[in-house]
């Protein structure tokens, strides 16, 4: 058989002390709220006192805005009334200076004309003098035209009596035959006949002075050396160059047309000498215009 198994009562100790512990939370508890009522019953009595001292300041903030306000306005009155006064007293003293300030009115306006009569005058004469000077120069211009038109006059006179000139001096020109035994064109003696050929414009022309020397000279399209002078005789010998072909013409007189064909042009060139120096002669080259293949 089992054992019977007995009951135990439980300890005396453990249950006193939960009883304690569970009053002094009771206590503690107790206290806390007594402490927390004390405190908010304090806070009751600040706020309160806090009231009054705000209504007490709000209701003196009032009565200093009530005086301040009485007083501004005592303040605006009586400067309003000092304004009025300061008018009526600038009214009568416009009037007590009325007639005064009329009379110094009058005085600067009558200042002003005499200043205004004085500038007029003085413009008046700087004009009449400008107009003087301007009379003068018209004058002086008048009589420069008048020079300028005598001198344009003579300049026509003489324009007209060069033209008579040069058509007496293209009318005295003569044609004659060439050494090749072609009818030459005109044939100029002198620079002015050269001159009076070159504005008939119907051949090109080249003038030269071809010393004796022994390199060759180009006149034109061609080369020229002069071999031989004859001043006595007015005779020179000279050898033409054109188109590498090399021709002597020898012992030809002055104002004598020396023709020569070229590949160029159809009508023969002529070198015509008008004058033979020692070692020298001066003339000019005649070449056709059209200078197209023969």
């Amino acid at each position: 058989m089992s054992p019977t198994p007995t009951y135990q009562e439980p300890r005396p100790d453990r249950s006193g002390l939960l009883t304690a512990l569970v009053a002094g939370a009771l206590i503690a508890l107790i206290a806390a709220n007594i402490y927390l009522y004390v405190q908010i019953d304090h806070m009751r009595g600040e706020i309160a006192t806090v009231r009054e001292s705000l209504s007490t300041e709000l209701s003196n903030l009032r009565d200093a805005s009530s005086v301040t306000s009485t007083s501004q306005t005592k303040h605006l009155e009586s400067l309003k009334a000092d304004l009025e006064v300061a008018r009526t007293q600038a009214r009568d003293q416009a009037r007590t200076l009325s007639s005064q300030a009329k009379t110094e009115a009058q005085a600067h306006a009558d200042q002003l004309a005499r200043q205004i009569q004085a500038e007029e005058a003085k413009v008046q004469q700087q004009v009449s003098s400008e107009i003087s000077e301007v009379k003068t120069s018209a004058n002086t211009a008048n009589a420069k035209i008048a020079d300028v038109s005598t001198d344009v006059g003579g300049v026509k006179t003489q324009v007209t009596a060069t033209q008579a000139q040069l058509q007496k001096t293209i009318a005295d020109l003569k044609s004659t035959i060439g050494d090749l035994g072609v009818q030459s064109g005109l044939i100029a003696t002198n620079s002015t006949e050269l001159a009076a050929l070159k504005l008939r414009g119907e051949r090109n022309y080249f003038e030269f002075k071809l010393p004796k020397a022994k390199a060759r000279q180009r006149v034109g399209d061609i080369t020229l050396l002069l071999k031989k002078t004859d001043p006595k005789k007015n005779k020179y010998t000279i050898e033409v160059m054109a188109d590498d072909k090399l021709t002597e013409k020898k012992d030809k007189n002055i104002n004598e047309p020396v023709q020569f064909y070229t590949a160029k042009a159809k009508q023969p060139y002529e070198l015509v000498v008008n004058s033979v120096q020692k070692d020298m002669i001066v003339g000019y080259l005649a070449t056709p215009k059209d200078q197209s293949a023969r």
